[in-house]
């Protein structure tokens, strides 16, 4: 089953927001915008899955900024936990794949 095969929006909550733009200078718009541009690599993030499903994605905003987020699935939406720049590993993994 495709994990956004019944995804309908996003679920902010503010406090990330805010925390996701005053700690790493990324906006919840390119945050979102991630998940509609290629490539876009997803994983499961089991070592912070105890309470619920994490996942990481490592994709591109349309200004192509390089962005390493990490998220939940909560009532058909994704819940964006927090975002940043890819740091060099990441930025090396996306740029190969």
């Amino acid at each position: 089953m495709d994990l956004f095969e019944n995804i309908v929006g996003f679920d902010w909550d503010e406090g990330n927001v805010l925390k996701n733009w005053l700690k790493h200078r990324v906006s919840a718009g390119e945050c979102e915008e991630i998940f509609f541009n290629e490539p876009l690599l997803i994983a499961e993030d089991s070592k912070h899955s105890q309470i619920e499903r994490r996942y990481l994605a490592l994709g591109q905003t349309n200004d192509n900024k390089l962005l390493t987020v990490i998220f939940t699935i909560r009532e058909n939406k994704i819940r964006i936990i927090s975002a940043r720049g890819q740091n060099a590993k990441e930025k090396n993994f996306y740029e190969k794949n």
